[in-house]
């Protein structure tokens, strides 16, 4: 039954330090072979007071968002087509890729993009699964895709996954993979 014992400063949220116990959870039993329920995780918060660096005392860093909640908030924004905030999300260089090799930078070409294979489309998520990496989060979002084709006929079911990697705390990378041309060549 491994036991990982974490000290951080003071400061932290106890939602944020739950998030922190889960990444790390996940993290132990990635290698050792123990269920979740045999890992234990003690988090110890010092007081900035009783904490130095450098010869200098410290206060903490503010945790970074949950990466899952930036995905959902930013595709609920591009769905809504509010690209300002959409945009918000984005890192600099900010690349997406969609089916066929088509990649894009800006979400305004996405959406110029999408007017020529369908009038709209939502999503329905089934689940968003965090994978924690040295380079950065990785967030998978999958479920199913609905809408209007351009010809004004409804679909739905239509199966999606999405892959996000991050950098610097905000989306740099976005992965698309959806049966649209596969359910459109049927039609």
């Amino acid at each position: 039954m491994p036991i990982i014992q974490v000290h951080l400063i003071e400061g932290y949220s106890d939602a944020e330090k739950a998030r922190l116990g889960v990444a790390i959870t996940g993290a132990v039993a990635s290698v050792v072979p123990a269920h979740p329920d045999q890992i234990t995780v003690m988090t110890h918060d010092h007081p900035p007071g009783n904490y130095m660096r450098g010869g200098t005392q410290r206060n903490p860093a503010p945790a970074r968002p949950d990466p899952a909640e930036q995905v959902r908030a930013y595709l609920d924004a591009m769905e809504a087509r509010d690209l300002d905030k959409a945009g918000k999300y984005l890192a600099k260089g900010f690349r997406m890729t969609f089916p066929g090799g088509v990649v894009m930078d800006d979400p305004a070409d996405l959406v110029a993009w999408s007017k020529t294979r369908y009038a709209r489309v939502t999503k329905t998520y089934e689940t968003f699964d965090t994978a924690t990496t040295l380079e950065g989060p990785v967030v998978h979002c999958s479920g199913t895709l609905s809408g209007e084709w351009l010809d004004g006929t409804a679909f739905e079911g239509i199966r999606f996954i999405d892959r996000f990697t991050f950098e610097d705390g905000l989306i740099a990378d976005q992965r698309v993979w959806n049966d649209i041309a596969e359910v459109s060549a049927r039609g």
